[in-house]
């Protein structure tokens, strides 16, 4: 007899392969890129699959049309009772964003969850499991996974790690999760001997009931709060990955993060120290402006001992670092400890790093116009980042920022931004009130833009009011020309004016395009500065 539920710790990939989801009812909650790609696995692997979604379907249709055709049931609307979509099934995958736990999620759908979660837990057999993607993922990946996570430099520092390891021609390299590549879809086609980087946000990180073999960390500071309800429980979730490493891998942990820092010792697996300075012993540093390594010691998996490195443990001049700012330099101390432990070779590593041209969004260069040089970091939400990417450029600085509040204090950003920038151009709902506290942080020239496009022309003149007043070409300008530059960080969401940060992000780029139809042709691209 077939149990009515499915036990999520019973199932594995070659159970699945061989028909054990066949005909059996499974709901998927959310129709996102996470939710579609459940969904897509789930109906491939022959499930009756049944999507539910509050959006109205009109909302959805290009989610509907990623699904391909596959037979999915999909009840859509806020008509829809959430309850309907889960009565008699035998197992309920989630978005990361939809959990019993997050007063975000959907109330009737958050009531109906906890529910369950109840029954469950009080032995009900026909109450199902509710199993998020990544979860299901990481339960069922035959290869070797690398997470990723912290407050900012996440993304970067995945697409470094995944780039770095793609220098070794005997294994692949496969990145996704939160930098917006769902990988449950892909388990079929992955294989013992992948590397797996599995970026992983806070939203995914409560859901996870299993861990990666590597855990790396980049910081954890301030965010989604909302979410969370308070900075010790953002801490607690981040904390998560942690706690869950597998002993035979490792703890990738920035000393430079107080935080993050006091996570070492942290369960059974090693830890990799990295910092701005001179390595401890097992980790990965600076000397001499040089990154280098300290007997780091690699996987089991790698075979053991310690990694190659050259004379004194160097791996790379960090002039050869293409991505601008310290943090960027964090980052890629973070990626480099990984290729260590994967046992990459000190020449690899230093090739692949020098090769990276960093994540679009993320201090992005989308090109120059007459010695401005336009900078698209409109990832940059937190004050953080937005600190760092004014500290990633010389001055001038015009900066343009704004969008939707995200409760976040902002006072130590106005100090930096009064300090590093020549000007800011406020767009969006907090766009006023940026301009207060830029404004009483001692910032002079500040100017209010009603759309981003206007924003970027503003920018755009003010920099080149600016740069006509430098005489010369300072020692940051390598080849004699005097640059201002104009940077999209926004230090608020993009809820306001746009669907999402990449949105925005695509928005400023275009106008950049479009400003270059007032000059005297197309933007020198920005990578070719680097």
């Amino acid at each position: 007899m077939i149990a009515l539920t499915i036990d999520p710790d019973r199932l594995s990939l070659a159970a699945i392969q061989s028909g054990a989801l066949a005909g059996r009812p499974i709901a998927v909650l959310g129709l996102a890129r996470s939710g579609v790609a459940l969904a897509r696995f789930l109906a491939d692997a022959g499930a009756e699959v049944t999507v539910y979604d509050g959006r109205p379907a009109v909302e959805l249709a290009d989610s509907i049309e990623r699904l391909e055709g596959r037979l999915v049931r999909l009840l859509s609307g806020p008509a829809v009772d959430p309850a309907e979509a889960l009565r008699g099934t035998a197992l309920i995958t989630a978005s990361p964003a939809i959990s019993p736990d997050f007063p975000t999620t959907e109330p009737r759908l958050r009531s109906v969850l906890q529910a369950l979660v109840a029954a469950r837990a009080a032995g009900d057999p026909q109450a199902p499991a509710i199993v998020s993607e990544v979860d299901l993922f990481l339960r069922l990946c035959p290869a070797p996974t690398i997470g990723v996570t912290g407050t900012k430099g996440k993304t970067t520092t995945s697409a470094l790690i995944q780039h770095l390891l793609a220098a070794d021609p005997s294994h692949r390299a496969v990145l996704g999760g939160n930098i917006g590549r769902p990988l449950v879809e892909r388990l079929f086609e992955l294989r013992p001997d992948d590397r797996v980087v599995v970026e992983l946000s806070e939203l995914q990180l409560p859901t996870l009931s299993r861990g990666t073999h590597v855990a790396v960390y980049t910081n954890v500071t301030s965010d989604h709060l909302d979410r969370h309800g308070s900075l010790e429980a953002y801490r607690r979730v981040k904390r998560r990955l942690a706690e869950l490493v597998d002993p035979d891998g490792a703890l990738v942990l920035n000393a430079d993060d107080p935080t993050v820092a006091a996570y070492a010792g942290l369960g059974t697996a090693p830890d990799v120290i990295y910092r701005l300075e001179r390595p401890m012993a097992g980790g990965v540093g600076i000397v001499d402006d040089w990154i280098v390594a300290d007997a780091v010691e690699r996987l089991p998996l790698a075979g053991g001992g310690t990694a190659a490195t050259g004379p004194g443990g160097r791996i790379l001049p960090l002039a050869e670092l293409p991505m601008p700012g310290r943090h960027n330099v964090s980052n890629a101390l973070a990626a480099i400890s990984v290729g260590l432990l994967f046992g990459l070779a000190p020449d690899a590593i230093r090739a692949a790093s020098s090769s990276f041209r960093g994540v679009a969004h993320r201090l992005e260069p989308v090109g120059e116009l007459a010695g401005v040089r336009f900078v698209n970091d409109s990832q940059g939400t937190q004050p953080d980042a937005v600190i760092a990417a004014l500290r990633a450029y010389p001055a001038p600085i015009v900066l343009i920022a704004g969008g939707r509040d995200k409760g976040i204090d902002l006072s130590e950003l106005a100090t930096v931004v009064a300090e590093r920038a020549a000007a800011a151009v406020l767009i969006g709902e907090s766009g006023p009130t940026l301009e207060h506290l830029f404004r009483a942080a001692g910032l002079v020239r500040t100017e209010r833009a009603a759309t981003l496009e206007i924003a970027v022309r503003r920018a755009d003149a003010i920099a080149r009011e600016i740069r006509a007043g430098l005489a010369t070409a300072r020692p940051e300008d390598p080849d004699g020309v005097p640059r201002a530059t104009v940077l999209l960080s926004p230090a608020a969401a993009s809820f306001d004016m746009f669907r999402d940060y990449e949105a925005r992000g695509r928005a400023f780029t275009a106008a950049v395009v479009a400003l270059a139809e007032d000059h005297d042709g197309p933007p020198r691209s920005g990578k070719e500065e680097r």
